[in-house]
């Protein structure tokens, strides 16, 4: 089934569909209610075409900080008119550096979740709001923020742990093709050095064994404000 989660575009990589994934209590994610991606600057019209018309997303999720934002200006689904709301979860200001036994990745996680959660939260509630789907989420190379955000909604509607794990993972068959296009950054990226942006399993493996001892992912979420019926509406939308 997880060839069957890549969509194909012209112009952006590493896009897929959350739905699919196996669940702890028996069936599947949906299929068509979520998209990942990286950055949608280079999106053809026929891209556009594809995902306002036949997929039909409504809404984007912009996971970027205001920097890249103001620096790539509009993307093409935003001047196709396509709700697009900017939730940057990187925090502002300068933030400690993690400390010499502390793998820098899962340290830049950890600050999405404990500096940004009002963003993180907004984002994950805009999935519930009765107009707002089909959603595609994206930062720039979509693997480090959108991960994140993705593994805490399939942790969150019951997505099982391995393919949880395994999804977040799946971005490093398309990360060659994301550096190559280019993440909007202003430096390059040399192509030897790729294996410092490979999605490491055993980092949102302990990325979520953090939020274990809190009730998961589901405890995050209502413990940093969404109500319980959102999460009911959530679970709805995305399992079958």
């Amino acid at each position: 089934m997880t060839e069957q989660r890549w969509v194909r575009l012209e112009g952006v990589e590493n896009v897929r569909d959350l739905g699919g994934l196996p669940l702890t209590g028996g069936g599947h994610t949906r299929f068509g209610q979520v998209l990942r991606s990286a950055r949608l600057h280079e999106l053809t019209e026929s891209d556009v075409e594809f995902l306002v018309e036949k997929f039909g997303i409504r809404t984007v999720i912009d996971l970027r900080s205001p920097k890249e934002v103001d620096r790539d200006g509009p993307t093409p689904m935003e001047r196709a008119g396509v709700r697009t709301e900017h939730l940057t979860v990187l925090p502002t200001g300068q933030r400690p550096i993690p400390r010499d036994d502390e793998d820098p990745k899962l340290f830049n996680y950890r600050g999405y979740l404990a500096d940004r959660p009002e963003n993180m939260l907004a984002a994950v509630r805009l999935l519930t709001e009765p107009d707002a789907g089909p959603a595609l989420v994206h930062c720039a190379a979509g693997k480090d923020r959108t991960g994140v955000f993705c593994a805490l909604v399939e942790d969150a509607v019951g997505v099982r742990r391995e393919a949880v794990i395994e999804d977040y993972a799946l971005s490093n068959e398309a990360l060659e093709a994301v550096l190559r296009r280019g993440v909007g950054t202003e430096y390059q990226i040399d192509p030897a050095d790729i294996d410092l942006y490979r999605c490491p399993p055993q980092v949102m493996t302990a990325l979520l064994a953090d939020l274990d001892p809190d009730g998961a992912a589901e405890g995050w979420l209502l413990r940093h404000g969404m109500p319980s019926d959102e999460l009911a509406t959530l679970r709805a939308r995305l399992t079958e």
